[in-house]
């Protein structure tokens, strides 16, 4: 599936509340853009029996104290299967599209980053999407899309 795909997906799977379609519409440009700065379509996130998404919490060894939430997302569904292998029986991978992981990013309350391992077997360099990224920039196509005048049904 494209990134289009991805987002038409994104918009028929919304509730019909006569609002979430249409902010989905608006704030697709967003979406495709940070979607853009990775290098694949679909990763693998760990979720919990749940359907929650299993967060990592990270201690700066620095800072003693200071704490980051993440989700980690693999590539190669292998070493998210291994992962989950670790977390016993409780997690399981799951295969997801781009933008359904970067859209549900804003509804984790609590959520720092996400970070995208790009390369199958490399679990040292990845590419992290924080939190305030995504809402900053979704923010902006928000404000454009509440700003522009009614569409004239006359």
């Amino acid at each position: 599936m494209d990134l289009d795909q991805q987002i038409q997906a994104l918009i028929e799977k919304a509730p019909r509340d006569g609002s979430t379609p249409q902010i989905l519409q608006a704030i697709a440009p967003a979406l495709v853009l940070l979607a853009q700065q990775l290098q694949h379509l679909e990763y693998s996130i760990l979720q919990a029996v749940d359907q929650s998404w299993a967060i990592v919490v990270l201690s700066n060894l620095k800072e003693p104290g200071r704490e980051k939430k993440v989700i980690y997302a693999w590539t190669s569904l292998k070493d998210a299967s291994q992962a989950a292998a670790a977390g016993g029986d409780r997690l399981r991978p799951v295969l997801l599209p781009v933008t359904h992981i970067l859209f549900q990013m804003i509804a984790l309350e609590g959520l720092d980053s996400i970070v995208f391992f790009e390369s199958p077997g490399n679990q040292e360099v990845g590419t992290e999407i924080p939190r305030e990224q995504v809402q900053n920039l979704i923010s902006v196509y928000l404000q454009q899309y509440r700003s522009a005048p009614p569409p004239d049904i006359a």
